[in-house]
């Protein structure tokens, strides 16, 4: 696998964890259309996922991020890895930023699989777990 390719992997699972673990606690509040008939936790959101209402939108999801993996998103060998330039523009790709990146990363790694375990384990959302 190599270092490169380890690190590359840790980056990108960081950064879906950092988009999970608001995601999580955001899902409390906000149902996007079609989920109404969901709770807030997994089980109820995998039962409304298979239904036939819901799946083709869940396919055209996968593809679109299946397809902007292989296109837009792939590492290039030039580049150092998850360097995938600065999108907007805002000269914030230093080597301080991108510590910053890879510890805040492995940090929402932990939280997003303690608010998925305790949320397997309690039948509680994010949000409910705090007891608010």
């Amino acid at each position: 696998a190599g270092f490169r390719n380890l690190r590359a992997a840790e980056i990108k699972h960081g950064r879906v964890a950092m988009m999970a673990s608001i995601g999580l606690p955001f899902n409390h509040y906000v149902h996007m259309p079609g989920w109404e008939k969901a709770a807030n936790t997994f089980k109820s959101q995998y039962k409304v996922a298979t239904t036939f209402e819901i799946a083709p939108y869940l396919f055209v999801f996968w593809a679109s991020i299946l397809l902007l993996e292989l296109s837009f998103w792939k590492q290039d060998a030039e580049k150092e890895a998850g360097n995938f330039g600065d999108p907007f523009g805002v000269g914030m790709y230093t080597r301080d930023m991108r510590d910053k990146e890879l510890n805040n990363g492995r940090f929402a790694m932990f939280a997003t699989t303690g608010i998925i375990a305790a949320q397997y384990f309690t039948n509680k959302d994010a949000i409910q777990q705090l007891g608010l």
